[in-house]
This record gives C-alpha cells, structure tokens and sequence, in this order.
C-alpha cells in the first residue's frame, strides 16, 4: 500500500516537473520574437506599450494620428503663413509662383498678412488670406484653377511667356464671363490686389472670372490679355463659360489693358476676330484715349491719387458720353492709388456698382 501511494507521488512530481519546463520555454520564445520584431528595419520597439502588439494600428488611433500630420493638407493658410509657403504648395504646382509677382523685388513682407506692393494701398490681410485658401481649396479637390495660354513651343521659342497664364475663379456654369487684369506699371502683376480680389467677388456673384498674368510691357501684356480672351472663347465650352457681353476689367496699367482692347478689339493685338467686351471697368489710370467704337464703361479713382490723376479719367468718361456710348464715373476723396476692392474705405462697395453696370448692358 505504501508503495503504491509513493509510486503515485513520484509520477505526479514528474508531471509537475514537465508543466515547469513547458512554461519556461514558451516564455524564452516570446522574448525571442518581440526581439526579432523590434530588431526589424524601420520598426521602432514597442517599449511601454509591448501589452498593445495585438491591438491594430485603427484600433489604437495611429492612422488616424498620422493623417492628421501628414503635411498641411487640410491646414488653412492664415495671415501669419509664410508667402514662400504658398508659392512651394505642391498642390499648385508650378504656377505657384505666378500667385505672387515673379520678381520679388515689387513687393514685401514675408507672410500673407505682411504683404506689400510697390504702388498699391490699402491690402486687406483677410482679403489675402481668403484669396490663398479659396485657390487651395478648390486645387486640392481637383478643379483646374490655372489655364495656360500659350503651347508648349510658343513658350520654348519665347521663355518669357512662361511667366504667362490664366486663373480662373469659376462661377455657374453658362454664366458670362469676365478678365480682370491687374496693375503693375507694366513692370510686374500685382494680382493679389488688383485682380484676384475682383475675380474672387465676381464668382462669388455667379460669374466667371479670370485673373490673367502677364509679361511686362504695354504691348506684350495687351497681346497676352488678347491670347487669353481667344483661349476663352476657343474653349468655351469646356469652361463652361458664356461668351454674350463678357467684361474686362483692370487696375492702372490693368485698365489700360482693358481700354486698349475694348477700344481696338483681340484682333489688332494679335488675338482671333472677335467681338470687343460688352463693358469696361476701369480704376485708377490716366488713359486718355479712345474711339466712338469703345464698349460701355466704369470707372472709379481716388481724389488724392498720385499717379492717376481723376480728372483725366472724368476728362475720358465725358468725351465717351458725349459719344453717345453708356458710362460711369466715381471719384472718391481722400483716396490714394491702387485700392482694390477699397475694403474699409470711402471706396467700398464700389464693385457692387461695377456689376450693375455691366449687368445693364446683358
């Protein structure tokens, strides 16, 4: 009986003594493999949260952390936004450049909120900011917000219309549209103030507007201003823009764009045969000549402007009524050169008259 019961001992101990052995082992075996895991290239060791190697990477929130701060896809620009950060947008490209004048040298400032423009007054920071932001925007979701005007060999045979092209600030579909060209003195394109903000108010009115840049000099910016509204009506369709009554509008040598080529039409600059603009919104220049042929026309200056005097404008407007063609003429005292949109000045809601004017020609 004693026997027996020692024989049962015995074994029981060596079955204890297995188990011990078994569970020793499973142990070295999981040391072994966390170690190859954290030992793999571009692994980093699990460290504190070694217990989570069976939770996914959606479960513990890693996805969606590392989307949040893959790059600055879905960050808004704001005033204290670099300017170089923008123009270097992938999403633009590489017309990103061409949202800010080309030669740096006409303007400063080293964020959206700080820019400045050679002749300009009265930049709205928030103006800006809107104007990057709504660009982005509508490039990070696909839309073509840039339309080059000229082809691939029209460029390499003349380089300096790389610096050349159209943005467009789409509206309802089959609405009429317009170009608005910024000033500049023919030296460079100051689109932040003095088109884009224009272009921007139009879509938001349902029309389709375009910014054109340009290559510096009188007649090469009137031949590109002619390309563009050729480019427009060639694809019309594929804009999906109304060519009835289009407008064009400008800014100081902007205005003088638009004068020239509703005085003379796209054809006499190079352009396609085509009919000159319904109407012309001009601001703040001292372009005095016309025709009996010149399309109605706006136009807006600040009395204490230094460079276009206001009462060449009225002198212009006059002579155009005397002819019996439609216009409008706003002076406003105690405005300088360049004001754009006049955004918090004598001159604000201005564009609001502007489109009225236009809309009565339709």
């Amino acid at each position: 009986m004693r026997k027996t019961v020692l024989t049962v001992l015995l074994i029981l101990l060596l079955c204890l003594l297995a188990c011990l052995a078994a569970c020793g082992t499973g142990r070295n075996a999981g040391t072994d493999e966390n170690t190859a895991v954290s030992e793999t290239p571009g692994t980093e060791p699990e460290g504190e949260n070694s217990g989570q190697q069976g939770q996914s990477a959606e479960e513990s929130g890693e996805v969606e952390t590392m989307t949040e701060a893959s790059g600055p896809a879905g960050e808004a620009y704001t005033v204290d936004t670099a300017i170089s950060d923008v123009i270097s947008d992938p999403v633009f490209g590489d017309y990103g450049r061409l949202i800010f004048p080309v030669d740096s040298g006409y303007y400063s400032g080293n964020t959206l909120g700080e820019l400045q423009l050679t002749w300009y007054h009265n930049i709205d920071p928030d103006k800006t900011v809107e104007i990057a932001n709504d660009l982005r925007d509508r490039a990070a979701a696909g839309e073509t917000v840039f339309y080059d005007i000229y082809t691939e060999e029209e460029k390499e045979a003349d380089p300096e219309k790389e610096d050349t092209g159209l943005f467009f600030f789409r509206g309802n579909p089959g609405a009429p549209f317009a170009v608005c060209n910024a000033g500049g003195g023919f030296a460079y394109v100051g689109a932040m103030q003095d088109s884009f903000p224009h272009a921007l108010e139009l879509s938001k009115r349902g029309y389709n507007a375009f910014a054109l840049i340009y290559r510096p000099g009188a007649q090469t910016a009137c031949e590109d201003l002619a390309r563009a509204i050729s480019f427009i009506f060639e694809h019309a369709g594929e804009l999906g823009v109304d060519t009835d009554c289009y407008s064009l509008w400008g800014g100081s040598a902007g205005g003088r764009m638009a004068a020239w080529l509703g005085s003379y039409g796209p054809a006499a600059f190079g352009g396609d045969d085509l009919p000159r603009p319904g109407a012309v919104i001009m601001q703040y220049t001292g372009h005095s000549e016309y025709t009996e042929y010149d399309p109605p026309t706006y136009a807006c200056v600040g009395e204490s402007d230094g460079i276009a005097s206001w009462r060449t404008m009225e002198q212009r407007i006059e002579a155009l009524k005397a002819l019996g063609i439609p216009t409008e003429f706003h002076h406003y005292p105690g405005l300088r050169h360049g004001f754009g949109l006049g955004t918090g000045t004598v001159a604000e809601g201005w564009i609001d008259g502007a489109v009225a004017f236009w809309e009565a020609q339709m």
